[in-house]
């Protein structure tokens, strides 16, 4: 294991806010593979047209579009697509993230009642004001609380880097009653159900996005282009919380015939992963095949470190790459902006453990050493960095990225320390 010290360098990005941060991280360029002249020619890809030229569309196809296949209960077909303006003559790597769980609908009436109901101690009036937090659908008048939003400052950064990037939303799956290892499979069906429209759309300019996608801030139709514009054959899964044990799951050997035909996932990388560690049969999570990359916060107030030890338990025998990245400071919500306090979402907290007499610094719930807790941008710098690495390494064939993901230079070492532990292929 590789630990990287903090050194005195000022750190630029104190203070930024996390829109700030975005607007940043959109700038970055696409950097080609050593001797990645021919790349293009090769495999039919485009290369970003201008620096962090980049644009955003949304589809929504209905709260209770899809049915989970355990319970028949209503989940939604939507999702966030950042990709590059233009997409060129060539195909793009496609690169899907999933939110875990968190509540569904942004009922401030009823997140103030359970606040209260908290306080008082009051159970009953507590399990009310959560119903209606965790409805699906949400009450009419009642916003769906959009958490697959909460991750554009890392999808941002890679299209400008070449990818096309889809956020889906997974609220019907929050709200429904699967659990455990069942809630993950439901989470994977849900990925090859949108990677089934996606790859419909590339190959075809057909299915269900045909036509569907709509400009973020009016809500107005806006024509894009993706048939065959998208790689389907080179495609990697993000998934935070729950979602990482959904992309686990996803991407594992057993599950592997699940893919939609025509579709290949070349990395798998799961965000402080919530997974069940009590279950028996780890073949069902084990991953051999495919990349995959786990990530954990040594202030995460939500996921222990077992998550780590669960992801390298499942990646026994891979010899693709695995890599787990322990960010020091970083929490588990300011992963996701909609989740974090400078929203002022419903539902938003910091939940690192405070150290008591040690302003700033944080730990977990398990005891963990002493960390200067990270800021909103600080956190979200430190995991694009890392994230970004890994997908252009395993997608674009970046090899550049390796000594970032074996821990050999760790750019951000002017903001923390990431402790990592690699198998590199």
């Amino acid at each position: 294991m590789k630990r990287h010290k903090r050194t005195r360098v000022p750190v630029r990005l104190l203070g930024l806010s996390a829109a700030a941060l975005s607007v940043a991280a959109a700038a970055f360029t696409y950097t080609s593979a050593a001797g990645a002249e021919g790349v293009g020619e090769a495999t039919g890809r485009s290369p970003v047209a201008a620096p962090g030229s980049t644009r955003t569309v949304r589809y929504d196809l209905g709260d209770d579009a899809w049915h989970l296949p355990q319970t028949g209960q209503p989940v939604e077909l939507t999702g966030v697509v950042h990709y590059p303006a233009d997409l060129g003559t060539g195909r793009h790597p496609l690169i899907m993230m999933m939110h875990g769980l968190h509540e569904t609908c942004a009922d401030r009436k009823a997140d103030a009642a359970r606040t209260a109901a908290q306080r008082d101690g009051d159970d009953a009036a507590y399990e009310a004001a959560g119903a209606k937090l965790f409805a699906w659908p949400c009450a009419p008048g009642t916003p769906a609380l959009p958490s697959e939003l909460g991750y554009d400052y890392l999808a941002r950064t890679l299209a400008a880097q070449g990818f096309v990037v889809v956020s889906v939303g997974a609220n019907g799956v929050n709200a429904s009653s699967v659990t455990g290892d069942d809630n993950a499979a439901a989470r994977a069906d849900l990925i090859n159900r949108h990677l089934r429209m996606w790859q419909e759309l590339s190959s075809e300019d057909a299915g269900e996005l045909a036509g569907r996608f709509t400009d973020p801030a009016t809500g107005a139709a806006r024509g894009v282009g993706f048939a065959h514009h998208v790689d389907m054959g080179d495609v990697g899964i993000m998934g935070h919380s729950r979602g990482g044990a959904g992309v686990t799951w996803q991407a594992a050997d057993s599950h592997r015939g699940q893919w939609p035909e025509g579709v290949e996932v070349k990395a798998v990388a799961a965000l402080a992963p919530a997974y069940n560690v009590m279950t028996e049969d780890m073949s069902r999570y084990t991953i051999t095949k495919t990349p995959f990359a786990s990530f954990r916060g040594t202030c995460d107030g939500q996921v222990g470190s077992d998550a780590l030890w669960f992801a390298a338990d499942a990646a026994k025998g891979n010899r693709s790459g695995f890599y787990r990245f322990a960010i020091h400071g970083a929490n588990h919500n300011y992963f996701n902006t909609q989740w974090s306090p400078r929203s002022r979402q419903v539902a938003a907290s910091d939940d690192a453990t405070p150290v008591e007499g040690h302003p700033g610094q944080c730990t977990d719930p398990q005891g963990a050493a002493p960390s200067r807790q990270l800021t909103e941008p600080q956190q979200r710098q430190v995991t694009t960095t890392y994230l970004d690495a890994f997908f252009r390494r395993y997608l674009l064939g970046d090899t550049g990225q390796d000594q970032v993901l074996t821990g050999a230079r760790h750019p951000d070492a002017a903001i923390t320390e990431v402790d990592v532990t690699a198998t590199a292929p």
